[in-house]
């Protein structure tokens, strides 16, 4: 009996071949069940992402201050530091986000030359897009200016902000960026734009708008006359809006105030003032 105990021993102390490929097969088996899972949660946290979803993306990049600094500093000449602030401003019934929205020089940024709301709301179904922002003129825009740096009491109230919504202005459809672009989101306006005569004689005008990560916007306003020629806006392409530091207008040795080209003339050619 002693050697049946014996080999006993020996026997345990070598790999049993039966065993080993069952262990084999479990953890191929357990592998595929980790990747189909995997594959199956990608796929309903993808389907997860809504319509508004989309919007409220959009509407979150729009919102904050920006500037257009490292492309002024890049080309002095064609591009100015502009200051880009947005804030929320009123919930429409239909969900729709209206923001008021303000442009300005870096040195004047309580002195805005540009007041407008916009409108975030997802495409309708039937359209080939994702989000739309309108633009909107403000029916006593000198009650706005600063509205995002006030306190939330001293602003217009929602109600006030809704019944302050004028003229439309223009319209962009946006589209999720393909995989492997720096953006997020881009459209534009119809290529035959929408009617504008602010400045030099123009009869329409086009907007182009990029949302990329970071909260960092692209955007191309262009003025173009009847036979199709550009009267206002920059040409060499869109103005690029970074989130910066608050202390990034407060410096007083920025090069930007040592442009070359006369500020008039270059007001002309890179944006438009008056509308």
């Amino acid at each position: 009996m002693c050697t049946g105990s014996d080999s006993g021993l020996g026997s345990n102390s070598k790999s049993d071949p039966d065993s080993n490929g069952w262990s084999r097969a479990r953890g191929a088996v357990l592998k595929s069940l980790v990747l189909v899972g995997g594959a199956l949660l990608l796929r309903r946290l993808t389907k997860s992402t809504t319509r508004w979803d989309h919007a409220r993306i959009v509407a979150e990049s729009l919102n904050g201050e920006k500037f257009s600094k490292e492309q002024a500093v890049r080309d002095p000449d064609n591009y100015f530091n502009f200051r880009w602030l947005s804030c929320p401003a009123a919930d429409m019934v239909d969900g729709s986000k209206v923001l008021y929205f303000e442009q300005a020089f870096w040195r004047t940024p309580h002195k805005p030359f540009r007041q407008r709301f916009f409108m975030v709301k997802p495409c309708a179904k039937e359209l080939k897009c994702d989000v739309e922002v309108s633009t909107y003129a403000i029916r006593d825009a000198e009650e706005y200016k600063n509205f995002c740096d006030r306190p939330r009491d001293q602003r217009p109230q929602p109600e006030e902000v809704i019944g302050d919504i004028a003229e439309h202005l223009t319209t962009i459809h946006l589209k999720r960026c393909e995989r492997g672009k720096r953006c997020l989101y881009e459209g534009s306006t119809p290529a035959d734009g929408f009617p504008n005569s602010w400045q030099n004689g123009a009869t329409y005008c086009t907007s182009e708008l990029a949302v990329l990560k970071n909260n960092e916007i692209h955007a191309w306003d262009r003025g173009f006359d009847d036979d199709g020629n550009q009267v206002w806006g920059v040409k060499g392409g869109p103005y690029e809006f970074k989130p910066a530091p608050s202390s990034s207008f407060n410096d007083v040795l920025n090069p930007l105030s040592f442009a070359s080209q006369p500020l008039g003339k270059r007001i002309e050619g890179s944006f438009v003032l008056q509308e």
